[in-house]
């Protein structure tokens, strides 16, 4: 019955049925082929999303639509800015510095990229091609899963259970998600000396940079607060976002002073939309895992696999193959709900670092988000820029290679990944 609910499902999607509902309509014809009772379905699936845990994602989502609207994009460029001075590609390392410390505040790509891309495309334009401008943007918001807080790892630690902690996951992405920025900072130097980009940005000024320092300085103690807050286990992930929620709402209110009364209905709204698909998508893959984990396919997988090799390297370069395909077809938050219920016990099996695995197969999903036909973050940037997503797709070539020769990295040499957790005790 498993293939009942894959096929079924695969069919659904390609007919354009969310996804959501094609694992939906796929568990429950497995179900019922099964000849159990249906009531079985609704009862996973409320059991999937009665989850303290889960409620860290509308948290930190409401905390990233409450700093947008408070206005940290015009303090966090003017910090960026004040940083570079006048280099080539200036604009755009004001655009990747600006989407690191974003990303230390949103904790999700789709968020950072609406963001910079309604602040930064305006001024990028003036100096590069709209392309170049939303393949940057694109690369900077794409920063958002990796550097902590990132909804990503939260659904990650929630499906792999009890191997793997968030906070662990969170301080795994810090080094990758430093180098990353720095590549993407030095591709974008090396392209605009080439194509001959006029200079851009703020001549190096000390007291400036102390100036925007002060300015943006309650910006960036939020990550230090919430990231440190969960890391030294001083409160859980979802106590961490609700206070990222309220001191979002005091930068807001009271430090920027551009968030309004009449803004919380669309922050709100927004949160609650993009939190009810993640749910939505958990809630029906459980049936889904229910049909697997009833049919023994973790066993089966983990079984077959291990008769294939008894390397556990070979197990993690097939895997991470795999994802790849998978992050090119699937959207990422269905992929871990679909495979880390399959792929993380299988790892445990081999003796495999959970949480260097667990980075891996999270980090592998995130640069499916640059990667067609569903990279949904050309489909935002394309929206916002009005530029055709194939040749968002060209420009953006060098990033994505860029992110994959770090994935590349960190499989094998793992310390880049767990050499920090491990440092603080995960």
């Amino acid at each position: 019955m498993t293939w009942v609910a894959i096929g079924l499902f695969l069919a659904l999607a390609v007919f354009g049925m969310p996804l959501a509902f094609a694992l939906g309509f796929g568990s429950l014809a497995a179900l019922y082929l099964l000849d159990f009772e249906l009531v079985v379905m609704p009862q996973r699936m409320m059991h999937a999303v009665n989850s303290f845990p889960l409620m860290a994602i509308p948290l930190f989502m409401l905390a990233g639509e409450l700093m947008v609207r408070a206005g940290i994009m015009d303090r966090l460029i003017a910090f960026a800015n004040s940083l570079i001075g006048r280099v080539h590609g200036g604009l755009a390392h004001v655009t990747i510095v600006s989407g690191t410390i974003l990303a230390s505040v949103s904790g999700a790509a789709v968020a950072s990229a609406s963001a910079m891309g309604s602040t930064l495309v305006p001024s990028l334009r003036k100096y590069f091609p709209d392309a170049y401008a939303g393949a940057v943007i694109a690369s900077a918001a794409n920063l958002g899963p990796v550097i902590p807080p990132s909804n990503a790892m939260i659904v990650y630690a929630l499906m792999a259970g009890s191997t793997v902690s968030v906070g662990g996951l969170f301080m795994a992405g810090i080094v990758p998600g430093i180098l990353l920025a720095v590549g993407f900072m030095l591709i974008a130097s090396y392209i605009s000396w080439k194509r001959g980009y006029a200079l851009t940005g703020d001549t190096f000024c000390i007291r400036n940079v102390l100036t925007q320092a002060r300015r943006a300085i309650v910006i960036i103690l939020m990550p230090v607060i919430v990231v440190g807050g969960i890391v030294g286990g001083i409160f859980t992930a979802t106590e961490g976002a609700a206070i990222a929620v309220l001191y979002s709402a005091i930068i807001g209110f009271v430090v920027t002073r551009r968030l309004k009364l009449s803004d919380l209905p669309g922050c709100l709204y927004r949160a609650a939309v993009t939190s009810a698909m993640v749910g939505a998508l958990i809630a029906f893959a459980a049936s889904v895992t229910f049909v697997f984990t009833i049919e023994m396919v973790p066993a089966q997988l983990s079984d077959w696999i291990q008769a294939m090799t008894s390397d556990p390297m070979v197990y993690v370069l097939l895997t991470m193959l795999l994802l790849i395909f998978v992050g090119m077809l699937i959207e990422s938050n269905a992929a871990y709900i679909m495979l880390v219920p399959l792929f993380a016990p299988v790892a445990v099996a081999y003796g495999i670092d959970p949480l260097w695995f667990g980075f891996l197969f999270m980090f592998n999903l995130v640069i499916g988000m640059m990667t067609p036909p569903v990279g949904v973050l050309f489909f935002v940037m394309s929206g916002i820029t009005k530029v055709p997503m194939m040749t968002l797709v060209r420009e953006s070539t060098p990033f994505v290679v860029f992110q994959f020769v770090v994935l590349g990295l960190c499989i094998v040499y793992p310390p880049l990944v767990t050499w920090l957790p491990k440092a603080l005790g995960f």
